[in-house]
């Protein structure tokens, strides 16, 4: 629910709060990733952790990271609100970094540096592992309430129901994305070289100064902010609805699904910005909402949500639950992602990295090129592709969020084969100069890797904003903060992933000689490229199975009040599929037009109307043809059905209609989406209206 202020007048939100809330994003990542892009030198060099439990340990951190969004999400969403989970988790998040940074200064909370010719230097004691694994719980507790709300309560700040805003949504995530590549970018440089040139006390005290004037900076902006009340726990109202719905597991379906349980006034603190619509799919859901004698239910009264809820809410379950296949498709991603903080570096490391002969990049700062190619492609993307491809698709957006993750997928695909390759000519190399067995760097420029750094980049740019695109625009309005939870905790997983997929090949591909595709020691005696080419493999299959689920997801349909429709006498709405949009002002958008003509004529003319109606959807667009024979479908079999005891004439039934439609303040609008996008429309007052017209069987013939 918006505050007061912002509903008497809409002052707050808006362009105006972007420079606080991008300033905090620049100095929280940069504090971020400066914290973490070159930390698996700091747990080898500094605490002399082997090199597969430092990759684990890393992985883990950013699972558990990437984890905690769920909790930090709840909290937002039920209780706190967005702008005061951040403003905490980056105090906590600030602790956990002080920590780190205070046990690199002081020289007893970390094991001594390793003597001149010793092959196995002393690890770090169990103390000083447990100063290094609460600043890193603290990190990743802080990093909860960090990330879920940070996109979210930036989205919010732009109404969405106001037509001049809509495309300030979308384009948001991109600039969002480009402000977080910018502050990337400095830390795998600037950063970077300070750790390894002048110390890491220094190295990780200037991020944690970072995150400082972050917090300072948010908090700057709170009298500028469009803040959203929080609405309750979305998980209690989503439990509601599962057990309501198992209570009455052995009802019947009710024949029309206008008589399921609907309750505007209940639902208004979570349906802002539009009340989701009843869906045909998963209908045992429906019975949540289905009205017994048992449920004691009064008009007038609140019902007992543990037995009985609005469609809102049944639909709020089921956005969920449709969202679910789509998520899981990027875990895979994230899995061949991890490996450039971890073998990657490695492999940077072991290489030739001199530019002149006094200065060499650090390898840490590889991921530059990762930054950069993403930078470039969200920037051309915005700038160019986008607007070449509305005039193609005639969306928005230019290419639907499902189609971005596509390509962003197929991308991935290519950067992990491709870095099989290479590996297989680095070793190449290092057995050509006899360094198979030595640790000293091979003989071949470090820029070998550039290629899989920008595939990684691009694919990047594409996946991961069209995953945050997907969330927030797929999720029901009161649970945005837990749908970026739901994109932190593919990243989770996907980590997690990483750290199981590198323990099992660690494990299986041990040698009775000693051998192993992931050594711990020298990266020359292994066998990486098989790693990498096992990764591409089952990103092969991730993508068949994407493809699948972006095939059958069905987007949710809502009922939104146009902000210039309502201010004007009438009152307005209109179903919102922000990812679908006809490519001229025809098409579907006509389809209303055209059943209130036919409803109009009460058959005499019908006909003309119908193939009129048609006609608006293009025959030599094959998706367009489908919705013709569709429209036909719908429509041509029984445009209206007059009941018998309404003793009307067609004409003033139809007047009438058109009266309680024009006049009810609040409609009830149903809608059934199939892939395309067309609509069957319902329309009646919030009263009982007695003339009914709805879609009929199917004409086949």
């Amino acid at each position: 629910m918006e505050s007061r202020g912002s509903r008497r007048k809409r002052q707050n939100g808006g362009l105006v709060t972007m420079p606080f809330i991008f300033a905090n994003e620049a100095c929280e990542k940069l504090a971020v990733v400066g914290f973490s892009a070159n930390m698996i030198s700091y747990l080898t060099t500094q605490l002399h952790m082997p090199l597969t439990k430092a990759a684990n340990t890393l992985t883990n951190f950013g699972g558990t990271s990437s984890l905690t969004p769920l909790l930090g999400a709840f909290m937002a969403d039920a209780y706190a609100g967005r702008f005061w989970t951040i403003t905490v988790a980056s105090i906590i998040y600030q602790i956990g970094m002080t920590s780190l940074t205070i046990s690199a200064i002081l020289p007893h909370l970390r094991p001594p540096p390793c003597k001149l010719g010793e092959q196995v230097c002393q690890e770090a004691d169990t103390g000083q592992l447990a100063i290094l694994y609460a600043s890193l719980l603290l990190g990743a507790l802080g990093s909860g309430g960090i990330r879920p709300c940070v996109v979210a309560f930036g989205a919010d700040q732009f109404d969405e129901s106001d037509p001049k805003q809509t495309t300030k949504t979308w384009r948001y995530f991109n600039w969002y994305y480009f402000v977080m590549g910018v502050s990337i970018l400095v830390a795998v440089t600037v950063i970077v070289y300070i750790q390894d040139n002048i110390g890491w006390g220094w190295g990780l005290g200037i991020p944690t100064i970072a995150m400082f004037f972050s917090i300072i900076a948010f908090i700057g902006g709170y009298p500028l902010y469009r803040n959203l009340d929080p609405a309750g726990s979305p998980f209690t109202r989503l439990l509601q609805v599962s057990v309501a719905a198992f209570r009455k597991r052995k009802l019947a379906m009710v024949s029309d699904p206008e008589l399921l349980y609907q309750n505007d006034e209940l639902d208004a603190p979570i349906s802002i910005g539009g009340k989701l619509l009843h869906t045909i799919h998963m209908k045992f859901l429906d019975k949540a909402a289905i009205v017994v004698e048992e449920d004691n239910f009064k008009q007038g009264q609140a019902p007992n949500l543990w037995r009985l809820n609005t469609v809102h809410r049944v639909e709020e379950l089921k956005s969920i639950i449709r969202m679910g296949p789509i998520w899981a498709a990027g875990i895979l991603l994230i899995t061949a992602y991890a490996q450039q903080s971890t073998f990657s570096l490695q492999q940077a490391k072991s290489m030739d990295r001199h530019l002149t002969k006094s200065f060499q990049i650090p390898a840490g700062s590889m991921s530059v090129f990762t930054m950069t190619s993403m930078l470039t492609t969200i920037a051309f993307y915005d700038r160019i592709l986008v607007p070449v491809a509305r005039k193609f698709t005639g969306l928005d957006r230019g290419i639907s969020f499902l189609h971005r993750m596509g390509i962003g997928f197929v991308i991935s695909i290519f950067a992990t084969l491709v870095a099989g390759f290479v590996e297989i000519k680095r070793k190449h190399v290092a057995s050509a100069h006899g360094l198979i067995n030595s640790h000293q760097p091979v003989p071949i420029p470090v820029f070998w890797l550039v290629p899989q750094y920008c595939l990684h980049g691009i694919a990047e740019a594409f996946m991961s904003i069209g995953h945050l695109e997907f969330f927030y625009d797929q999720a029901p309005e009161s649970m945005r903060s837990s749908a970026m939870a739901l994109f932190w905790t593919a990243i989770s997983v996907g980590n997690y992933a990483s750290t199981l997929l590198v323990t099992l090949v660690h494990k299986f591909s041990a040698g009775s000689d000693g051998s192993n595709w992931l050594p711990d020691d020298n990266l020359n005696k292994g066998k990486l490229e098989y790693f990498y080419w096992l990764i591409t493999l089952l990103q092969v299959a991730n993508l068949i199975y994407y493809l699948f689920c972006a095939k059958m997801y069905t987007f949710k349909p809502i009922q939104v009040h146009n902000k210039e429709i309502s201010d004007s006498k009438e009152s307005g709405v209109e179903l919102a599929n922000k990812n679908r949009r006809p490519v001229t002002s025809a098409g579907l958008r006509s389809v209303p037009v055209m059943t209130i003509l036919l409803l109009l004529v009460a058959g005499r003319i019908r006909p003309c109307f119908v193939t009129f109606g048609a006609d608006q959807s293009d025959e030599s667009d094959l998706k367009r043809s489908a919705k013709k024979y569709k429209y036909f479908h719908r429509f041509l079999d029984k445009a209206a059905i007059v009941a018998e005891d309404d003793n009307l004439q067609p004409r003033q039934a139809s007047k009438l209609w058109k009266r309680q439609c024009t006049q009810s303040k609040t409609l009830n609008l149903s809608s059934e989406w199939d892939r395309y996008g067309q609509q069957e429309f319902s329309c009646h007052s919030t009263e009982l209206a007695k003339l009914i017209f709805l879609p009929t069987s199917p004409v086949h013939g």
